[in-house]
């Protein structure tokens, strides 16, 4: 979009036409907790209340969502799950496929393919919102706390915008800021709390190893041996992994050393045109493991997949994208445990934030 683009915005009646009952396929069952979550985010979305869900990474947030949507179908509003993410998009779309299965549904990014029709069920990142004037009944924005929606006021201006004037908004996040939490206690929200992940096991703790020196060591064509070795026991075992870098240029540095040891290991970041195929073809073990940046920290579910991250002390990993990182791991109920290593040149106060933040909700009943 352009400064010259014409914006066009209907003045006419509002958009309303009597369509099919949706069909809805899921036939899951909730946890007591995520029940009484789905409960709570119901009514609110009913009463037209804003509302915040705030549950650990792999509490099954989206099998939360849900009930309500589907009420909210039924009662031919127009719904909108919004996120500030691509890669949570492309991981909504087919679940909420399967689930809504006779329904026009859109999947909003950069370079989606345009479609004409109409879709009473949107999924867009919060940037494809600027397309979008006074058009959801109701507004659910996802992974709340996510880079870049939180740091900029004019995607938060979107999301306002997009939805009609009195439509609730339910916040989704595993971290949610100091803000957002403040601004529901002050608001009178709804608000839900998930300390435990859907299967009942306890989250993953990181650990903590030091890694001094590795940018030297990969600029000298040499991968650094406590890392070398974590990466060969993945291999051993055949379990696929995810490596977390601080930067683009190091990660290209070093991916070239773990290819000579692995072929099918290669790296993705926001910018990566293949990156859609490339995490689809870790999920379908076709690939050993990936190097990434933190793109790939929240909205992806890979069966037992192991996590370290290297460089934990760059100022890039909060605590809050440390807990997102760390949530990968272990949330299917077949591989509950697993491995999330903080590669480190020092530990910064985010690292230790962010584990004692995770052993707190393992604390939790």
């Amino acid at each position: 979009m352009c400064s010259c683009d014409d914006l066009i915005t209907w003045t006419g009646p509002s958009y309303s036409v009597k369509r099919a009952n949706p069909q809805f396929t899921w036939d899951g069952t909730l946890t007591p907790q995520q029940q009484k979550a789905a409960n709570e985010l119901t009514e609110s979305l009913q009463q037209n209340r804003h509302h915040l869900i705030h549950a650990v990474c792999g509490a099954g947030k989206t099998e939360i969502l849900f009930a309500a949507i589907y009420k909210a179908l039924l009662q031919n509003k127009r719904v909108c799950v919004a996120t500030p993410r691509t890669d949570v998009v492309l991981e909504l779309y087919p679940r909420f496929q399967q689930v809504f299965q006779n329904m026009t549904i859109h999947a909003l990014y950069g370079g989606a393919e345009p479609d004409s029709q109409f879709a009473q069920l949107v999924l867009a990142t919060t940037h494809q919102l600027y397309r979008f004037e006074q058009a959801f009944d109701v507004m659910i924005v996802d992974e709340a706390d996510a880079f870049p929606y939180t740091y900029d006021e004019a995607l938060q201006r979107a999301v306002l915008k997009a939805k009609k004037p009195h439509a609730p908004i339910a916040f989704v996040t595993a971290t949610p800021s100091s803000k957002l939490l403040t601004q529901q206690q002050k608001e009178g929200w709804g608000y839900s709390f998930i300390a435990r992940r859907f299967h009942g096991y306890l989250l993953p703790v990181p650990q903590y190893h030091s890694l001094w020196s590795y940018k030297k060591a990969f600029t000298k064509n040499r991968i650094p041996q406590k890392l070398l070795q974590w990466v060969t026991k993945r291999l051993e075992k055949n379990e696929p992994f995810l490596l977390f870098f601080p930067t683009i240029e190091l990660m290209e540095c070093a991916a070239p050393l773990f290819q000579k040891i692995e072929p099918t290991i290669e790296s993705v970041h926001s910018e990566d045109p293949m990156r859609k195929e490339k995490v689809l073809q870790l999920r379908n073990e076709q690939r050993k493991g990936l190097l990434t940046t933190t793109i790939l920290e929240r909205g992806i579910t890979i069966k037992n997949v192991q996590v370290a991250v290297v460089g934990s002390e760059s100022p890039i990993f909060t605590a809050s994208a440390l807990i997102q990182i760390s949530g990968r791991v272990g949330r299917n109920p077949q591989y509950p445990d697993g491995e999330i290593v903080f590669f480190h040149h020092g530990i910064t106060l985010e690292m230790d934030r962010a584990r004692k933040k995770i052993q707190e909700m393992n604390r939790h009943e």
